[in-house]
C-alpha cells in the first residue's frame, strides 16, 4: 500500500470519494452463496458487474469473477485452513484504501457475510474510517448444503428449530499465539438447543464435535450427514450416525470445506436426494465454442449437474477488409436467396448491414435459406424469418433442399465463415446457379492456454465436446498438436463433419449427436453418462451436420 494512502485511511478529514449527486460510494459486502454460481442474488450480481475491485474468498465460485467488468482489479483473499492468502487485518486495509482511492469495491464472500464470515468486522472498519457499506446477504451454505443433499434443515413434526455453529472454535488446545485455551462452545447448551445442529468449518474438528454433543447427551445413534463442496457438481455426501461419522469421515479422506447436519431430518434424504440424481451429475465437460456462443449449452450443463469447463477453442471475428460483404449487402435485395450457414453469419452480416444504416428491409424481394434452427433463430431474433431451413444439416441435404426450390438461372448470396468448404458453392453452381460467395466473418483460434487446458492436460476432464470442424482444429493447436491429452477423454462431436474432422486428426469419437444440435449433444451427453466406462460411439442415424 502507498504512503499516500495510508495516510488517506487514518486522516478522519478526507471522506471517501462521491458521485456526481454528493452521495458517497459505498463498498458492497456480498455474499457470494454456497458455491452454485447461480445462487447469489440479483442485488449481489449487479453490484459484481459494476465493480472496480473484487476481494474474492477461496468459497466464492470462480465463474462469478467473469461477472466483474473487464479489468477490473481481483485479489485474492482466500483463506484456508492454515493457510491465509491475505490475513483478516490486510483484508480490511484493502477494502478501504480501493475505497479511499474512489473505486467500486466489492467483498465478495462465500455464503452470507454475516453467517461466520467475519463481515462484521469489515464493516466496522469501513464504518470507523467513514466509508459507507452495504450488506447484501448470501444463501448461506448451512441450508443450501442440506438442502442439495436432500436434507430439510426443518420439517413438520421432525424439526421446528435449527441452530448453526461454527466448528472452528470446537476443540481444546493451543490458540495461534500459542496459549492454552478451552472451547467456547458450550455443549449442554447447544445439544439441547434445536432438534437441527448445523456446523460450518468444522471437519478438522469433527471429533471434539461429536464427542462433545454425545457428552453432552445428544444420542450417539442420532442421524448425521456431512456435506462436502455442497450445490456444486463435486459434492460428496456422507451419512452416518452422530457417533461413527467421524471415523467415517476419516476413513474416507473428506477434507474441508464441508458442513456437519446432525438431527432427525437427515433420515429424510433417503426419499429427497435430488441433486446426485441429475443425469449429468459431476461429469468436468469441457466446451470449446466461441465465448459468445457457450453461455447457453453452459447453463445447460450445469443444469443437468455437470461442471462445464470453457476454453473457447475459437473465436469469430470481422474480416479484415470489408469491402467485399458490403458490396453484397448494398446488393440483398438483388438476389433470389440469400443464404445464412451460421449464426456467427447471421450475426457479422446484420451488425455490419446496422453499420451501414440500413434494416432488415434491405432483405425485400430475396428469400433466405439458413442451415440449422440456431441460425434461423438468431435471424428471427431480428426480424427476418427463414423461407428454407432443411431439417438435416449437411452441405448435401442443403444443396439438394435448394436444388430442389430451382436454382436454374438464380442469383445466390453465400455469407460463410473464412474458412468454409467451397462445396456448397460449387455444387449450386453446377446446378445452374450464379453464385456470390462471400466471407461474412473469420474464424481464428481462441485464448491461448488457461486453467482449463491445463486441466486437460492433467487428466482432469471427463468429456471435451466439439461444435464443428474448427474447434477440434483450434483445440489441437492450443495443445500443440499433443492429441493423447484426449485419450482418457470422453470425445462428443455434434456431427459427422466434426466426427471427421477428429478421427483425420488421430482422435477417438465416443458420442456423436443423434440430431445435429446442442439439444442433440446434450441428449447424446445425458445417453452415455450413465455407463462411465463406455467407449463405444454412439453414432446417428439418417441425421447429418
Amino acid at each position: 500500500m502507498s504512503e499516500n494512502l495510508t495516510r488517506e485511511m487514518t486522516s478522519p478529514s478526507d471522506p471517501s470519494p462521491r458521485d456526481a449527486a454528493g452521495v458517497r460510494s459505498p463498498v458492497y459486502l456480498v455474499g457470494a452463496g454456497p458455491g452454485d454460481p447461480e445462487l447469489i442474488t440479483v442485488a449481489g450480481l449487479a453490484a459484481l458487474r459494476r465493480a472496480d475491485v473484487v476481494v474474492y474468498d477461496r468459497l466464492a465460485a470462480p465463474a462469478l469473477l467473469r461477472e466483474a467488468p473487464v479489468g477490473a482489479l481481483l485479489i485474492d483473499a482466500g483463506k484456508a485452513p492454515g493457510a491465509h492468502t491475505l490475513g483478516q487485518e490486510a483484508i480490511n486495509r484493502v477494502l478501504a484504501e480501493h475505497a479511499l482511492a474512489g473505486r467500486a469495491v466489492v467483498r465478495l464472500k462465500g455464503g452470507d457475510p454475516f453467517v461466520f464470515g467475519r463481515g462484521g468486522e469489515e464493516a466496522l472498519h469501513l464504518r470507523e474510517r467513514g466509508i459507507p457499506f452495504r450488506i447484501v446477504p448470501g444463501v448461506t451454505s448451512a441450508i443450501a448444503a442440506a438442502a442439495f443433499a436432500g436434507i430439510p434443515v426443518t420439517h413438520r413434526g421432525i424439526a421446528g428449530s435449527l441452530l448453526i455453529a461454527t466448528g472452528h472454535e470446537a476443540e481444546d488446545g493451543p490458540d495461534e499465539a500459542g496459549a492454552t485455551r478451552a472451547s467456547p462452545l458450550q455443549w449442554e447448551a447447544i445439544a439441547r438447543a434445536a432438534d437441527t445442529l448445523v456446523f460450518l468449518m468444522g471437519v478438522e474438528r469433527l471429533g471434539a464435535i461429536t464427542e462433545g454433543l454425545v457428552r453432552a447427551g445428544r444420542p450417539a445413534n442420532e442421524p448425521a450427514a456431512l456435506v462436502r463442496w455442497g450445490t456444486t457438481p463435486e459434492q460428496v455426501v456422507l451419512t452416518a450416525t452422530l457417533g461413527t461419522i467421524a471415523a467415517e469421515a476419516r476413513e474416507q479422506g473428506l477434507r474441508p470445506p464441508a458442513a456437519l447436519i446432525v438431527g432427525k431430518v437427515v433420515a429424510l434424504r433417503g426419499q429427497l436426494a435430488w441433486f446426485e440424481t441429475l443425469p449429468l451429475f459431476g461429469a468436468r465437460v469441457l466446451v470449446t465454442r466461441t465465448r459468445e456462443q457457450a453461455s447457453g449449452l453452459v447453463a445447460r450443463l450445469r443444469a443437468l449437474g455437470a461442471v462445464p469447463l470453457e476454453f473457447p477453442a475459437i473465436a469469430c471475428t470481422p474480416v479484415d477488409d470489408i469491402t467485399a460483404l458490403d458490396a453484397a449487402l448494398a446488393t440483398l435485395a438483388d438476389h433470389d436467396w440469400v443464404v445464412f450457414t451460421s449464426q456467427n453469419g447471421v450475426t457479422a452480416a446484420i451488425d455490419r448491414l446496422a453499420a451501414l444504416g440500413r434494416d432488415a428491409r434491405a432483405f425485400a424481394g430475396a428469400r433466405v435459406c439458413v442451415i440449422g434452427p440456431a441460425t434461423a433463430a438468431s435471424l428471427a431474433e431480428r426480424g427476418i424469418r427463414a423461407d428454407l431451413a432443411p431439417a438435416t444439416f449437411t452441405t448435401r441435404d442443403v444443396l439438394a433442399a435448394l436444388v430442389a426450390e430451382g436454382v436454374q438461372g438464380k442469383r445466390i448470396l453465400l455469407l460463410r465463415a473464412d474458412i468454409a468448404p467451397p462445396d456448397l458453392g460449387d455444387g449450386l453452381r453446377a446446378a445452374g446457379a450464379d453464385v456470390t460467395s462471400i466471407a461474412a466473418y473469420e474464424t481464428r483460434g481462441g485464448e491461448g492456454r488457461r486453467p482449463e487446458l491445463a486441466t486437460l492436460m492433467e487428466g482432469g476432464v471427463d468429456i471435451v465436446t466439439f461444435t464443428s470442424s474448427s474447434t477440434v482444429t483450434h483445440l489441437l493447436q492450443a495443445l500443440d498438436g499433443e492429441a493423447p491429452a484426449l485419450n482418457n477423454t470422453l470425445i462428443a462431436s455434434i456431427g459427422p463433419v466434426s466426427s471427421a474432422t477428429a478421427r483425420a486428426a488421430g482422435l477417438r469419437v465416443d458420442i456423436e449427436a443423434e440430431t445435429h444440435t446442442i439439444d442433440g449433444l446434450i441428449a447424446a451427453l445425458v445417453a452415455v453418462w450413465g455407463d462411465r466406462d463406455s467407449r463405444s460411439p454412439v453414432t446417428a442415424a439418417g441425421q447429418s451436420e
